[in-house]
């Protein structure tokens, strides 16, 4: 890579949010090569760090993408998919995550929080979408997460959700509790709705 590629090659990318193992990789330096030339570049304005081994081009980054860098893996889920699914109708300014830890992160003025969830739920795709660099839970997937963590959990409206698919993610908790609880809301709803 000549000299001014090394920027444009991030610039480039369609990525918003890169850890520094993704701009070894991009650039194929060593480490402390990249580590230097990083440092020139946030340095000069040309990159933003906005945590230890994350850097962002411009103060417009997918927070999204963000959520599911700082810790590896995650996706976002709980709270923040269920209200934009219209599931409930609290505003929360926070962006909930899944991962392998439980943390509050307070990152660039944005509030981060993740709870974390059992390996064989963590790693398994079922119900999580790929959307602009982003993992993040279809409503399905974040209804069962929040059940799975929250025994009592008010949802405001349920009628957007597709039970079919809930019952197709439902087995990776291997939780029977769980089930029975997602059958009694399901029997419940289908008796409101009458």
């Amino acid at each position: 890579m000549g000299k001014g590629d090394y920027l444009a090659a991030i610039l480039r990318s369609d990525k918003t949010v890169f850890s520094f193992k993704d701009i070894v990789l991009l650039w194929g330096e060593t480490s402390a090569a990249a580590r230097a030339r990083l440092s020139y570049y946030v340095k000069k304005g040309g990159l933003f760090r906005v945590r230890r081994g994350l850097y962002v081009k411009n103060k417009k980054y997918n927070r999204f993408e963000l959520a599911s860098k700082i810790f590896t893996p995650a996706y976002v889920s709980f709270e923040t998919v269920l209200r934009q699914s219209g599931m409930i109708f609290q505003h929360y300014s926070q962006i909930f995550a899944a991962s392998y830890v439980s943390r509050e992160i307070k990152c660039d003025g944005q509030k981060y929080i993740f709870r974390k969830m059992k390996p064989a739920v963590l790693n398994n795709a079922a119900g999580i979408e790929q959307k602009q660099h982003s993992a993040i839970a279809s409503k399905e997937r974040a209804f069962l997460d929040v059940l799975y963590l929250n025994r009592d959990y008010y949802f405001d409206n349920l009628s957007s959700i597709d039970w079919k698919k809930v019952f197709e993610i439902l087995p990776i908790y291997n939780n029977k509790n769980l089930e029975k609880r997602v059958k009694e809301m399901r029997k419940k709803y289908k008796n409101e709705l009458i």
